[in-house]
């Protein structure tokens, strides 16, 4: 049983959004933070926070199939 819990939790950060990653090192602090604001809002407002979290996560991957780094004019 806790193998698969290790194996869930190693699979969602390796292929997550992160969210809480980017958000942490865009506001300067740790990703451990961010988390753990998300998991009691998530109690606190029964769920709210869930959406907003996956809601974070759309438009950081919207942002990044948009703005593409391109190293030459080339790689259009």
């Amino acid at each position: 049983m806790l193998q698969a819990i290790y194996k869930i939790r190693h699979y969602l950060e390796k292929r997550g959004f992160y969210v809480s990653s980017r958000l942490a090192d865009r506001l300067g602090m740790r990703a451990k933070s961010v988390r753990l604001f998300f998991i009691y809002v998530s109690f606190a407002t029964m769920g709210i926070g869930f959406a907003i979290y996956l809601t974070i996560a759309f438009l950081l991957k919207l942002k990044d199939l948009v703005f593409t780094k391109r190293t030459s004019v080339f790689d259009l």
